[in-house]
């Protein structure tokens, strides 16, 4: 047997036991989680606000993983293999997947929301969703996750070089999104109501252009960017007031992208929104070309991760922590969780 963290139910976290893994299947692999990176779903989540996810559920998509064992018919990794998880389970055979899009099929299960995920010291999975990396250390590799959110993101709005881009929300989606809008070569705009995350995009990210939330957040919008509304909006806050709001933000021929997701119902005034031909898309996962795309960015030095972690804690202390790491004041960008074989 070996501990794993669980949520209950919405705020309830427990330590529980749980029995070792099987054997691998034939496709599977099983690993050694050895960081798991906390997110906004896993957020979400504890605080029953994620529609999603389902309770009781071990959570933890944003994995960096040793691969232990491999089925017989695996051939994408080996024993010993370093790897980022793709944690979109999704059934091969789908439409879905047929037309490339895999991270959206009718069947999709997500580790750590709608099946269980890495927040335990070893499990088995499809080996096909393994990412390898001889460079990266675990904590770079759970870390990968998060910057395919959003790079999948600026792929579906086709942001081009010299186009302006809003980015609403500064969480680590909002600051995935960033990482691949000046990839891009196009100019951002933060928007936030939580100041240390600004202060954070304006000295870690070197982004200039900053605002909060007024009741005058079109002509603020316009005051920093040269009197034009932007190309594109990215709301990454999963607020559906703020989604509501987004409408009205974007240029005339803009597109506006949904990348987080909302409990509650979004709405708008149409002719706001036809009046400027607007495109409307969600945006959701990240596809495989997203993760060995960033996994090699990364080796290569064009993404650096480093100013992302500023929270670390231990499996043992997760229980004890997690709570604070939903208060905004505690100033958490990345938490990253330390897993070791707890018997």
């Amino acid at each position: 047997m070996m501990h794993a963290l669980s949520f209950h139910a919405p705020k309830q976290i427990r330590r529980i036991e749980i029995p070792e893994p099987a054997a691998p299947g034939p496709d599977e692999a099983r690993v050694r989680v050895h960081r798991v990176g906390i997110c906004g779903t896993d957020i979400s989540g504890y605080l029953g606000k994620m529609p999603l996810f389902s309770y009781p559920r071990i959570p933890g998509h944003e994995l960096g993983v040793e691969v232990l064992a491999v089925g017989r018919d695996v051939v994408n990794v080996k024993p010993g293999d370093r790897c980022s998880v793709e944690p979109y389970i999704n059934d091969p055979a789908s439409p879905a997947s047929h037309r490339g899009k895999p991270n959206c099929c009718e069947k999709l299960q997500v580790l750590g929301v709608h099946i269980d995920g890495g927040l335990r010291p070893e499990f088995n999975l499809p080996a096909r969703k393994l990412h390898v990396s001889g460079k990266l250390s675990f904590e770079q590799l759970a870390l990968v996750e998060t910057l395919a959110i959003g790079r999948h993101a600026v792929q579906r709005s086709a942001l081009a070089k010299g186009e302006t881009a809003l980015i609403i929300g500064a969480g680590p989606i909002g600051l995935a999104t960033l990482e691949f809008v000046k990839l891009a070569g196009a100019t951002p705009i933060m928007l936030d109501v939580n100041t240390p995350r600004l202060n954070f995009c304006r000295e870690a990210m070197a982004v200039t252009r900053i605002l909060s939330p007024t009741a005058t957040l079109e002509n603020d919008l316009r005051d920093v960017n040269d009197g034009l509304l932007p190309d594109v909006v990215f709301d990454a806050t999963g607020n559906s007031a703020s989604m509501s709001r987004a409408f009205g933000l974007i240029a005339h021929g803009g597109r506006l992208v949904f990348v987080g997701i909302a409990p509650d119902e979004v709405s708008f005034r149409h002719a706001v929104f036809h009046r400027s031909e607007g495109t409307l898309l969600c945006t959701r996962n990240a596809l495989p070309d997203d993760f060995t795309s960033i996994i090699r960015l990364i080796e290569e030095g064009r993404i650096d991760t480093r100013p992302w972690i500023t929270h670390r804690t231990a499996f043992d202390d997760l229980v004890e922590v997690f709570p604070s790491y939903t208060l905004p004041e505690t100033g958490v960008i990345k938490a990253m969780v330390e897993i070791t074989k707890v018997r």
